[in-house]
């Protein structure tokens, strides 16, 4: 299979310049494929992934990846898909965006490789030296105003009175022209790839190539991942789902993936997981004959938090999971628990309450608003649903201690299957 057929097996061909071009040149041997992503941030999110992603697909089957950082681009903003102007940032803070992208680009391309190794450039590089007056002569000229208009993203900002468009984004589009063009020429790339989004830019960057290099120049376009809802992909209530761990705990990555709509679940592993046809079609089988037992969804979750934070933190993450289903509490460490307080209810209690004979059990379950009173606190413990960290406890007269606490300072109450309860002491 080569990569084209493994894009569209997968869903993730939304358009393409002269598609028979672009495959006959494939068939002759590797492409130097690139896709950009401008350092808005200090991390990259969920949504970055797909491009990022398409282009490891290339590089697994021999293609040479460029993933272009925008130091320059990213100064500007591009008006693409959004409604209103970005908020212009400093060489400093792209510098250091870069940066701390770079690190997780490492977990997403291969740099090491010695047959096709993926090289992160920065568009800043050869777009700094050219003087504005440069510019306009030997790029602007290629390109009509009533060409630019007719690009979706530019028309859609102009038809929109209030916010309109600025002549700093209008010009967007000939940077990225520029990009696709000084690739081409220094780096023999012939392939840009990005959102779908992106078509007006990319095929601005193909006539430029055209033009000044008479070569030819190709374009596919990725689709926009929305979810079964209707709702933005990679936003939660809490918001942006982002790489860094820093910023999106490995717990929370993890958890946004196992709770994928089913209707999405199938999807979102041709989209984001390196698993094969095969595999993928077992576990659509497996999903329609058992939902309830969410093996795609578990599938899913492992891979993509696997590629981005590794084994290891997978694991801790499915660890912090676990407990939440009343998993063994031994041996969990306390950044792995602290995981899971944001995700259930706290409350708070004097450590002094627990010193000496503590506090009855019955007591602390009314604290938590587990139970209403001490007579229902008393039911459900006798009754076998109250649980002290994730251990069934029976005796109504059990008082808790400082002996107790996890770490020195939380207890884990649970009523039933689900209710859970944080005390934490101060």
């Amino acid at each position: 299979m080569n990569i084209l057929e493994e894009l569209q097996w997968r869903g993730l061909v939304a358009d393409s310049t002269d598609a028979e071009a672009l495959a006959k040149r494939i068939s002759d041997g590797p492409i130097t494929v690139y896709a950009g992503f401008d350092p808005t941030a200090d991390s990259l999110h969920v949504g970055s992934m797909v491009p990022l992603l398409a282009l490891r697909r290339f590089q697994l089957l021999g293609h040479h990846p460029i993933p272009l950082a925008g130091g320059a681009t990213g100064s500007i903003g591009d008006p693409s898909g959004k409604t209103q102007e970005r908020q212009l940032l400093t060489p400093e803070v792209l510098s250091a965006n870069i940066a701390g992208i770079k690190e997780q680009l490492k977990h997403l391309l291969d740099f090491e490789t010695k047959t096709n190794p993926a090289r992160l450039l920065d568009n800043n590089t050869w777009t700094a030296p050219v003087s504005f007056l440069e510019f306009l002569r030997d790029i602007g000229k290629h390109f009509s105003v009533n060409q630019m208009v007719a690009k979706e993203s530019v028309r859609a900002r102009m038809e929109d009175r209030e916010a309109g468009i600025s002549y700093t984004e209008f010009s967007y589009m000939l940077l990225q022209a520029f990009d696709f063009y000084a690739l081409c020429r220094d780096h023999n790339c012939e392939l840009q790839i990005g959102g779908s989004d992106q078509w007006g830019n990319i095929t601005a960057g193909i006539d430029l190539v055209r033009k000044k290099l008479g070569r030819p120049a190709h374009g596919l376009t990725l689709p926009l991942i929305t979810k079964a809802d209707g709702a933005k992909f990679g936003k939660t209530e809490t918001g942006t789902v982002w790489l860094d761990p820093a910023r999106t705990s490995v717990y929370k990555f993890y958890q946004f993936w196992i709770r994928t709509d089913d209707r999405d679940v199938v999807r979102y592993l041709k989209f984001f997981t390196f698993l094969s046809q095969e595999k993928i079609a077992a576990l659509e089988s497996q999903h329609a004959e058992n939902p309830g037992a969410r093996a795609a969804h578990k599938a899913l979750a492992k891979a993509v938090t696997d590629l981005v934070h590794g084994p290891a933190a997978t694991t801790e993450a499915l660890r912090a999971s676990e407990i939440l289903f009343g998993g063994d509490l031994a041996g969990v460490s306390e950044s792995t628990f602290n995981e899971i307080v944001g995700e259930v209810p706290t409350k708070e209690i004097e450590n002094t309450q627990l010193d000496g004979d503590g506090k009855p059990l019955v007591e602390l379950l009314m604290h938590s608003g587990l139970c209403p009173s001490k007579g229902q606190a008393r039911k459900d413990v006798e009754g076998g649903g109250v649980y002290l960290n994730n251990i069934r406890e029976t005796d109504f007269q059990r008082a808790v201690t400082t002996t107790d606490l996890l770490f020195n300072k939380h207890l884990l109450l649970r009523k039933g299957k689900r209710n859970y309860v944080v005390v934490t002491a101060k």
